[in-house]
């Protein structure tokens, strides 16, 4: 399988919203693998939504077992047409984003959530989960509704910063 080219800002692409996933296929398999080998080819990447690598597909990709700090993690997630149908509470980190590659930037996000979702089976899932996961999985899902983290921001002037 492939690693994929990661789009950036300020390509129009990102900005878009994705299309619902009708019929889970060989095809979406094949990019949901190559999208994997394209996050693990990232150092420290623990997550990708299918408009990162150019396709308008409500498809994300998520793994906080990859990250430097041990999280609880449900291993790798590959969610279809994902919906948050359920969410509560705040919580502030530091987001970077493969599409952001010189930026951090301070986002609130919910504290818990649940999601919806179709595995590559096209079964329904239900995930229940809190804490950097759903952080993760909140990050991707804005990608696919045509927004980046830096969106989020209060302030791109006290809440953004350069990489180091």
């Amino acid at each position: 399988m492939s690693v994929l080219p990661i789009i950036t800002i300020p390509d129009p692409l990102l900005k878009q919203v994705s299309f619902d996933v009708k019929d889970i296929n060989d095809e979406v398999r094949a990019l949901a693998e190559n999208m994997r080998n394209t996050m693990l080819d990232r150092k420290s990447c623990v997550g990708i939504a299918a408009v990162q690598v150019g396709v308008l597909a409500r498809i994300i990709i998520v793994d906080v077992s990859l990250s430097a700090n041990p999280h609880r993690s449900s291993g790798v997630l590959t969610m279809i047409n994902p919906v948050i149908t359920y969410s509560s509470g705040k919580t502030s980190s530091r987001e970077g984003c493969l599409s952001v590659p010189d930026f951090i930037g301070n986002v609130t996000r919910k504290k818990k959530i649940e999601v919806e979702y179709s595995d590559l089976n096209g079964k329904k899932q239900l995930l229940k989960t809190d804490g950097f996961e759903a952080i993760c999985i909140q990050h991707e899902i804005d990608h696919l509704d045509g927004k980046v983290f830096l969106d989020r921001v209060t302030s791109l002037k006290t809440d953004v910063f350069r990489r180091m």
